[in-house]
């Protein structure tokens, strides 16, 4: 593993020399944070967070919001329309699922919107992050976490999108009525072997109006299956490498490799027990850090090429490590990817280029597929 990175000051007890060449290093990360843009897929939200008397556009305590963005270089984001699944599947369960993703899509929209439309802008497309970017505003995306509001009408699936959804994953912590769940594996009891028939139209769904498919959460079948299925590439958003630590929510190496095969990308996430297994007998957590994060994203970038790999925390839904525990630390991320010999090309891929090349591409498929039929 390697050591934490030194960022904010160098030790006088190091010699000269080395502090030297560390300071170097420093700068050398700082100039590169300040060029790429850096793009985090999967940032939990409150919705209590973002009304006029308690605002993201403020210093709250989440690990996210607009403040800690803006010192720690954190470029872009998706907030997260996220409901917990449950075994409700009955017209007035969905309702209810279905009005609380729409009351937390219209949180994002009053931020930018209305609390701090200066400072943030919503992001409808990779052109969209661009623009933004080079305006000097902070990128806001929405990605939809589980499939369970959708109901049973595909309908859904174009309302969410014009609502600003830009990636959903059908299943959460629990089978929906579209997916198994990646929570199966503890119990070996499964719902559909799978995708459900639903699951299956609207994995289509989500390819015809240009949403990407995210398979972070639903098991290794129905994830193996969506590969198969869907005519675009596909994203995990925030998942880690199962090889390194075997938990049901990171990806093996079967996995990773089809994921590449279908043009898409894994998002290396920061939280802690996916980064770092407890071993057998240990009753303490574990306590990942950013070189455990790195650690993560070199086995990917091994394995499967630097153009399929990027960078997630799951920031107010459980993530954070040893040196990125908010948005403002986000500089250090890219320190450790520096110390470790990534390129500011690369760097810059990792941060934002894979996922933005794959959005793209989905808009082009989507786009395709609604021109050769009926809307």
């Amino acid at each position: 593993m390697r050591p934490l990175p030194v960022i904010l000051t160098v030790s006088l007890l190091v010699p000269t020399a080395l502090r030297a060449q560390d300071a170097a290093l420093v700068a050398r990360a700082q100039d590169i944070h300040r060029r790429v843009l850096t793009l985090d897929t999967h940032v939990d939200i409150n919705p209590g967070n973002f009304t006029r008397e308690k605002s993201y556009a403020t210093r709250l305590p989440s690990q996210v919001n607009i403040p800690a963005m803006e010192e720690g270089g954190l470029d872009a984001a998706f907030l997260i329309v996220f409901v917990g699944q449950t075994q409700d599947f009955t017209p007035e369960g969905y309702a209810k699922a279905y009005a609380a993703a729409m009351d937390k899509f219209a949180a994002i929209h009053r931020l930018t919107e209305d609390l701090a439309p200066d400072r943030v802008e919503l992001a409808r497309t990779a052109a969209d992050v661009r623009r933004i970017h080079a305006a000097g505003k902070k990128a806001i995306l929405i990605g939809v976490e589980n499939g369970y509001p959708l109901g049973e009408d595909l309908d859904n699936v174009r309302k969410f999108a014009e609502a600003g959804g830009r990636y959903l994953s059908l299943a959460h912590n629990g089978h929906s009525q579209l997916s198994d769940s990646n929570t199966g594996e503890k119990d070996n009891v499964w719902k559909w072997g799978g995708l459900s028939p639903l699951g299956r139209k609207v994995v289509a769904e989500l390819n015809r109006w240009g949403v990407m498919v995210d398979v972070s959460h639903p098991s290794k079948q129905s994830m193996m299956q969506t590969v198969a299925l869907s005519r675009a590439p596909i994203i995990a958003s925030h998942s880690a490498v199962r090889s390194l630590c075997n938990h049901s929510r990171n990806m093996d190496d079967e996995q990773l490799r089809a994921l590449a095969r279908s043009g898409g990308v894994i998002q290396v996430v920061a939280f802690s027990s996916y980064l770092k297994c407890k071993a057998p007998g240990d009753s303490a957590p574990a306590h990942a850090t950013v070189p455990d994060l790195v650690d993560h994203i070199d086995y990917a970038v091994k394995l499967i090429g630097i153009d399929h790999v990027g960078i997630a925390s799951d920031f107010d839904g459980g993530g954070g490590v040893e040196g990125w525990h908010n948005a403002a630390e986000t500089g250090n991320v890219t320190l450790e990817l520096v110390r470790g010999g990534y390129t500011e090309e690369q760097i810059g891929k990792l941060w934002s280029g894979n996922l933005l090349r794959v959005m793209e591409e989905v808009e082009r498929i989507g786009l395709k597929l609604r021109g050769s039929k009926t809307s």
